[in-house]
C-alpha cells in the first residue's frame, strides 16, 4: 500500500495546511505568526544580513503588496486540472459513451468562471475618493460599535464611511469592504461583490463537476472489469477477495494522474464548498467578512451586550433587512437616492 499511503498522507497534509492558514489568517498575534517570527529570529544568527534583507523584501512584495503570484498559481492549477481532464478523462469517458453535454459542462463552467474572474479583478470594488466620499458616507448608518462616526483614515485623510475599511494591500479605503482576495488580486467591495460571489460559485461547481465525472469514469471501469468479484494473492501466497483499499491502489497504479487529480478536486470541492456556504451565509445576513471577523474579535454576536468604556452597548446587525433584500443588495448595491426613499 505504498502508493496509497503516500497519497493519503499528501491529502492530509494539504488539508491540514489549508485549515491552518484559514484559522490563522488575519490574526497578527496568532500561533502561526509567532512561530514564523521565532523561526526567523533563530535563522537570523546564521543567515547573512544581506540575504535577510533581500528575503524580507521579496516576502513583503509577495504577501504584503498587490502581486500577480497567486493569480499565476490559480491559472496554472486550472490549466493542470483541465489539461488532465481533456487529455485523459474526456477521451476515456467519450469511449465509454458518456453524454456529450455532461463532458462539456466543465468547459461551460470554465468560460463563466473566467468571465467572472476578469470582471471581479478589473472592476472598481468601491474605492473611496474625495469626489465620491460625500455620497458614500450617506449610504450606511454608523452602528456605534463596529463603525463609529468621526474616525479618520490616517492614510487617505478622510472620515471612514460606515462599513468601509482601508486596504493595506491596495493602499485605499473601500466602500463596504469585505476582504482583499489574492486570487483575483483585488479588493472585494460593494461594486464587485456580485462578481466574486458568482466567481466562487462557478469555481466550486467546476471542481465538483470534474470530480463527479472522474469518479463516474473510475466506477465504470471497475464495473466493466468485474474487478470487485476478483481476488488477489498477497506476499505470503494467501488469496484474498478484492477490498476497497486494494481497489483504490490498483486504480492509482493504472491511472495515476487521474486518481491524483480526483483527490485534488475532491479536496478543492470540500474547501470551496465550505467557503461558498460561508459567503452565502454572509450575504443572507448582510454581513461582510470584515464585519464578521470584527464581531468575533470583540466577542459579540448579533444580540450580545457589550460594555465598552463602562457603558452598556447592545450590538445588533442594523444592516440586515431580510433575506431577499440582503441578496438584492449584493447584486444591486444601494445608492444615496435609494436610502433617502427608505
Amino acid at each position: 500500500m505504498d502508493f496509497l499511503t503516500l497519497f493519503l498522507i499528501y491529502l492530509c497534509f494539504v488539508l491540514a495546511t489549508v485549515a491552518l492558514l484559514c484559522i490563522c489568517s488575519g490574526r497578527k498575534e496568532s500561533f502561526l505568526a509567532r512561530s514564523v517570527t521565532g523561526a526567523s529570529q533563530v535563522l537570523s544568527f546564521v543567515i547573512p544580513t544581506q540575504l535577510q534583507r533581500v528575503t524580507q523584501r521579496v516576502l513583503h512584495r509577495l504577501f504584503h503588496t498587490r502581486s500577480c503570484l497567486f493569480v499565476v498559481l490559480h491559472i496554472a492549477l486550472q490549466a493542470a486540472v483541465y489539461g488532465e481532464y481533456t487529455w485523459e478523462v474526456f477521451v476515456y469517458c467519450w469511449e465509454l459513451q458518456f453524454h456529450l453535454l455532461l463532458l462539456l459542462l466543465p468547459y461551460l463552467l470554465l468560460a463563466g468562471n473566467m468571465g467572472c474572474f476578469v470582471l471581479c479583478s478589473r472592476a472598481n470594488p468601491g474605492i473611496i475618493t474625495k469626489s465620491n466620499h460625500a455620497s458614500l458616507v450617506k449610504i450606511y448608518a454608523y452602528d456605534g460599535v463596529l463603525f463609529q462616526k468621526g474616525i479618520v483614515c490616517p492614510t487617505c485623510n478622510m472620515e471612514k464611511p460606515a462599513r468601509s475599511k482601508h486596504c493595506s494591500f491596495c493602499s485605499m479605503c473601500v466602500h463596504r469592504f469585505d476582504h482583499h482576495c489574492v486570487w483575483v488580486n483585488n479588493c472585494i467591495g460593494a461594486f464587485n461583490a456580485k462578481y466574486f460571489f458568482l466567481y466562487l460559485f462557478t469555481l466550486t461547481a467546476m471542481a465538483a463537476t470534474i470530480a463527479i465525472i472522474t469518479a463516474a469514469f473510475l466506477i465504470q471501469v471497475v464495473l466493466l472489469s468485474n474487478m470487485m468479484h476478483g481476488s488477489y494473492t498477497d506476499d505470503q501466497g494467501q488469496e484474498h477477495a478484492v477490498e476497497i483499499l486494494f481497489l483504490i491502489q490498483h486504480l492509482f497504479l493504472t491511472f495515476p494522474r487521474i486518481v491524483f487529480m480526483l483527490g485534488f478536486v475532491i479536496l478543492l470541492t470540500l474547501i470551496l464548498g465550505a467557503y461558498c456556504c460561508f459567503n452565502l451565509y454572509l450575504a443572507l445576513t448582510n454581513q461582510t467578512s470584515n464585519e464578521w471577523y470584527k464581531s468575533k474579535r470583540y466577542g459579540c454576536s448579533h444580540h450580545l451586550i457589550l460594555q465598552p468604556h463602562d457603558r452598556r452597548v447592545v450590538y445588533k446587525n442594523i444592516y440586515s433587512q431580510g433575506v431577499w433584500m440582503n441578496l438584492k443588495e449584493i447584486f444591486k448595491p444601494p445608492t444615496v437616492l435609494e436610502r433617502k426613499k427608505k
